[in-house]
């Protein structure tokens, strides 16, 4: 996401290195840029004038202390408007008691209501509570079927009735709640043109009939300004609790994001980020604003790392690091938490200094399911003790998982690497794991875990040639 915008600003950032000060002459050079990308990104064209303005403000006469360059007192500030731009954060669901919590989702048509209210219930769940789905999309053809498919997947029931009346199937479902112990409703609506009066007076009379304790507009962030306008139209009728943004993952801009506070003043509660039902974020401005300026975004990160890996086990894998005894079916299982985090390349985006580099690591997630094929053909023994695997071993391993002889011998190299890099940051080569969750730990330093640390044999060399010609100047 934002792929366009972070490198724009990066390019920006880049032009103001090597200048002793801030001045108004430089930062209007560096905001005619990044004007320029708010827009392309489809910005709303106020929303820019207006950032780019308070931008100006703070920075001309900003002091730059000697440890700093203008160009990264330039990046915090503008890290600091773009968090206030989308901010402040509110990613709170406002439960009531007596429940149950009614929440109605609300949008335009394909912006994606059915599966964010299943991806909504899902998240519900993860925070220990128990929604009920209702099927109010009386409209879209199959839109019942599909939330019922999705509640299977997610375990949540779903309400839904043979009716078109749609305050009817809403007033019904909440007494359903109400009577069976249901801690939170998630309304999902039929999809609405903001123009088309009459389908906006349905949905004015649904929220009249059922009073939902908070409206969520749910928005297609690849629509850019679209999304802000219709935001605001529903705002007008609906009196909005918050946006949800779908398909942020792929939007290559952003503008929605950017704008949709900004023109509603109402605040972005979710994001969604992926397909399945578990990529549903919460939406931290200030984590948004480091992922646009390519400064990557730790806590996310750690915090998706606590979900899928378990304490004692981490500290079981962190012993074995240490000693070197990292095997085959130690890798297996890290390859499988990966993809539940959304995969190596998607992790990499949130390190701070490697998303806008990722190209030259040239890692392919779709590679994870071939080396878990060819891990499951491999024995026991070869599993433990990954030294064992000869080529006579790579012959038979290969023709269990029907591939090739170069594929299981890329594999036990990729293997020797990641096991180098996991000692080294267990050691402290690279400043050790906590330098990774820091921020600390370069791409220089990854580059050379993955070519088998080469780079520091290197330097190593360099420096040892550096003693002897000291010593022969000195003779």
């Amino acid at each position: 996401m934002f792929e366009s915008l972070t490198e724009k600003f990066s390019s920006v950032f880049k032009s103001l290195s090597g200048r002793g000060r801030i001045t108004e002459a430089n930062v209007s050079d560096a905001l005619r840029d990044v004007r320029k990308a708010l827009l392309e990104a489809d910005v709303n064209y106020n929303v820019a004038k207006q950032f780019c303005k308070d931008v100006t403000q703070a920075s001309v006469g900003a002091e730059v202390i000697k440890s700093l360059h203008p160009s990264q007192v330039f990046v915090k500030i503008v890290h600091d408007e773009l968090t206030r731009l989308m901010g402040p954060v509110d990613t709170n669901i406002y439960y009531v008691s007596p429940g149950p919590t009614i929440i109605m989702l609300a949008g335009l048509q394909g912006c994606g209501k059915t599966t964010t209210a299943a991806k909504l219930g899902n998240y519900l769940v993860a925070k220990g509570k128990k929604p009920l789905l209702v099927a109010d999309d009386l409209q879209r053809p199959a839109a019942i079927d599909q939330l019922k498919i999705l509640g299977e997947q997610t375990n949540i029931p779903v309400y839904s009735e043979d009716s078109k009346n749609a305050v009817s199937v809403a007033k019904n479902a909440v007494a359903h709640a109400r009577q069976n112990g249901f801690d939170v409703v998630v309304l999902d609506t039929a999809g609405r043109l903001h123009i088309d009066q009459e389908m906006m007076s349905e949905i004015a009379n649904v929220a009249k009939a059922v009073t939902p304790h908070q409206i969520y507009l749910v928005c297609d962030s690849m629509t850019g300004q679209d999304a802000v306008n219709s935001a605001k139209e529903f705002n007008d009728r609906l009196e909005l609790d918050g946006v949800i943004l779908t398909k942020l993952d792929g939007d290559a801009r952003g503008g929605a994001a950017l704008s949709v506070k900004a023109v509603t003043g109402k605040p972005i509660k979710f994001i969604g980020v992926g397909e399945k039902l578990d990529k549903l974020e919460e939406f931290h401005p200030d984590r948004m604003a480091g992922r646009i300026l390519g400064m990557g975004d730790v806590v996310t990160l750690v915090e998706k790392a606590q979900e899928q890996f378990n304490a004692e086990e981490s500290a079981k894998l962190q012993q074995k690091m240490a000693k070197g005894s990292f095997n085959f079916d130690d890798f297996l299982q890290q390859m499988q938490a990966v993809k539940k985090m959304g995969g190596m390349k998607d992790m990499l985006k949130m390190m701070p200094g490697i998303g806008s580099q990722l190209d030259e690591l040239d890692m392919d997630d779709n590679a994870i399911g071939k080396m878990e094929g060819l891990v499951h053909s491999m024995t026991k023994q070869e599993r433990q003790d990954p030294d064992i695997i000869d080529s006579s071993r790579r012959r038979r391993i290969a023709a269990g998982a029907g591939a090739e002889v170069n594929d299981v011998a890329g594999l036990v190299k990729t293997f020797m690497r990641s096991r180098d890099m996991m000692k080294a940051m267990s050691g402290g080569r690279f400043g050790g794991l906590k330098a990774l969750l820091s921020g600390g730990f370069s791409l220089d330093a990854i580059g050379a875990a993955m070519s088998g640390g080469k780079k520091i044999k290197q330097r190593s060399r360099r420096k040892q040639i550096i003693k002897r010609r000291g010593k022969i100047q000195r003779r």
